[in-house]
């Protein structure tokens, strides 16, 4: 789905003025004035070459995000539109590179975010994407931009499990591709765990007596809790902290610098708080402090042990 800007309608009334202004000022010094700021104002934003640039000029930006998840990234029925908290911090960093780029989102699950990035799919994946030092092999992460907690959804009147251990011998989901999979098995080695390509599907599964319990970020359960309208209830006995960042291609540092810098300026400036408000807000989630940003400057070694199951 594409994602258009409003155009500013003050842009005609500017040039009508700046028309206005040259007719009445007639001397030569004030025409070279003129042409000196003219110039100065085209002068290209970014430096050639950068991302940024490349994505100014074209004006358009393909971003992945999620499709199925209430809260950060889901496809509105009625608009066919994509709503959620990663959706708008994805608009906002944009429209620091340019209010009339264009925004092509594109679904990414868990399992393809980083080979979109690799292969040009997507310029960059704002999609519940935790920050970790296997993923940073592959590709950069700017941010966090939110930091949610690994918890456990199970039906409303299941009272057996009450922590991450309550999970061994019991019959679990959670997404192929995600840090829930390795936290899961470390913590409940003897669950049985199913990975399967998206948090809906588990939570159909899960609906449909295929698993006892689902297990993800809290926020992320926290939107497929509103969406069973009563069926699901959360846990609430976390067990892991995901901090979620923007992912980028690997040593693309300028990009990485600017998209940083940009969160920065929206913490800032409360468009985070207000972003966060607006959604997940509205599924019942306090507005938290937003994160430091990690400008990390050096790739960690590669884990040595087992990803995910």
């Amino acid at each position: 789905m594409t994602w258009k800007p409003a155009k500013k309608l003050f842009a005609l009334a500017t040039a009508l003025m700046l028309v206005a202004t040259a007719a009445a000022c007639g001397d030569d010094d004030d025409t070279a004035t003129d042409e000196t700021t003219t110039s100065e104002a085209t002068e290209p934003a970014f430096e050639a070459g950068t991302t940024m640039a490349r994505i100014a000029e074209e004006g358009s930006i393909t971003v992945g995000i999620k499709f199925d998840q209430p809260g950060f990234g889901l496809t509105n029925p009625t608009t066919g539109e994509q709503d959620g908290f990663d959706v708008e911090i994805a608009k906002l960093i944009v429209a620091a590179i340019g209010e009339d780029v264009d925004i092509d989102f594109v679904e990414s699950i868990s399992a393809n975010r980083e080979p979109f990035i690799e292969d040009g799919t997507v310029d960059m994946v704002v999609a519940t994407y935790t920050i970790n030092d296997t993923r940073k092999q592959r590709i950069d992460f700017a941010g966090p931009y939110f930091v949610a907690r690994q918890d456990i959804m199970v039906m409303a009147d299941d009272d057996s499990i009450a922590s991450v251990e309550d999970l061994n011998g019991k019959n679990v989901c959670t997404v192929t591709g995600s840090t829930s999979a390795t936290n899961v098995a470390a913590a409940a080695p003897d669950a049985n765990i199913t990975l399967l390509g998206t948090y809906s599907e588990c939570a159909e599964g899960m609906g449909d007596g295929r698993f006892e319990a689902v297990t993800t970020d809290n926020t992320i359960l926290a939107g497929l809790i509103q969406a069973s309208e009563g069926a699901y209830k959360l846990v609430e006995a976390p067990f892991s902290d995901e901090p979620y960042g923007i992912g980028v291609k690997k040593d693309d540092d300028a990009f990485r610098d600017f998209i940083n810098d940009r969160l920065e300026e929206i913490f800032e400036s409360g468009e985070w708080a207000d972003a966060f408000a607006a959604t997940l807000g509205a599924i019942g989630l306090d507005t938290p402090e937003p994160p430091e940003v990690d400008r990390y400057t050096e790739t960690p070694p590669a884990p040595t042990t087992t990803a995910a199951p």
